[in-house]
């Protein structure tokens, strides 16, 4: 288990806003650790390169607009860090393909935050509508999701642990961890699904919290997991008051060729807490 020294925030043109800053900022302050953000969106000349190679005269429109575009982004970032009393938050760019800039850099953390994406967003945030689990399965690198919504101020003080018998669910125990020893409360759910009928389906989990000084309620179910396993979890962590989800993040594929796993694309499309993920 490593502590968590480093958070990378994503920005693109929806949260450059600076709306979920104070969050980023407390969440950062209670865990010790160094934010830093990353502004990656896709450059105009990759959104439209027809337009490019077919009149010479755009690429210096595309130019200026994409330098607008930036110039104006950073400056409200600036004035939410200036309200949220963060003027210590440097502002990082990259003109590269948003996945793979961020990818980069992701691997010098120890956290990534990302955002979900709102579906009634007026102007579309400038990435990939897979650029969340395109990172996640990317990079191996634990990611807390915000919600679009607006959440409760603070984070990890009642949680619940989505437990399944495999190396995503572990590895995201592990990297929950620093949350997790912080919480109030720690609440494990899981499904029997191949275990014999007396067999605890959460008992390798509860017994890596119990040596680690967490005390956990366990939630066991027996038999397979419901069909809308995604719409059980969050049905299950808003009964628990929960302020955050652990869960693997399920998937498989090339380059940008991701398949999410079901549970895994229901939560990031219906989500409404933080989620902590890890491939």
């Amino acid at each position: 288990m490593n502590e968590i020294k480093t958070l990378l925030w994503h920005l693109d043109t929806e949260s450059a806003e600076g709306r979920k800053l104070p969050w980023v900022r407390d969440f950062a302050s209670k865990l010790g650790a160094r934010a830093e953000v990353l502004y990656a969106v896709t450059p105009l000349p990759m959104q439209f390169p027809f337009a490019m190679s077919a009149e010479s005269s755009a690429a210096g429109q595309f130019a200026a607009c994409e330098a607008e575009m930036r110039q104006a982004a950073q400056a409200a970032f600036r004035r939410a860090c200036t309200t949220a009393g963060c003027t210590e938050l440097a502002w990082q760019e990259s003109l590269d393909e948003p996945v793979r800039a961020f990818t980069r850099a992701a691997w010098a953390a120890d956290l990534l935050v990302l955002n979900q994406r709102d579906p009634k967003a007026e102007t579309p945030a400038g990435v990939p509508a897979d650029f969340v689990a395109s990172v996640l399965l990317g990079t191996g690198k634990p990611g807390l999701v915000l919600p679009y919504i607006e959440t409760a101020p603070c984070i990890a003080q009642t949680v619940l642990v989505a437990w399944k018998a495999a190396r995503e669910s572990a590895r995201a125990l592990d990297a929950a961890l620093p949350l997790l020893l912080r919480a109030g409360q720690v609440h494990v759910v899981g499904w029997n699904e191949h275990e014999a009928a007396d067999t605890d389906p959460l008992a390798p989990a509860l017994q890596f919290l119990q040596r680690h000084g967490v005390v956990a309620t366990a939630h066991p179910q027996q038999g397979r997991p419901p069909r809308e396993l995604g719409e059980a979890l969050l049905s299950l962590a808003a009964d628990l008051q929960a302020d955050l989800l652990v869960m693997g993040c399920y998937g498989h594929g090339r380059a940008r060729e991701w398949a999410l796993g079901g549970v895994t694309r229901t939560v990031l499309q219906t989500m409404t807490l933080p989620v902590l993920m890890v491939h």
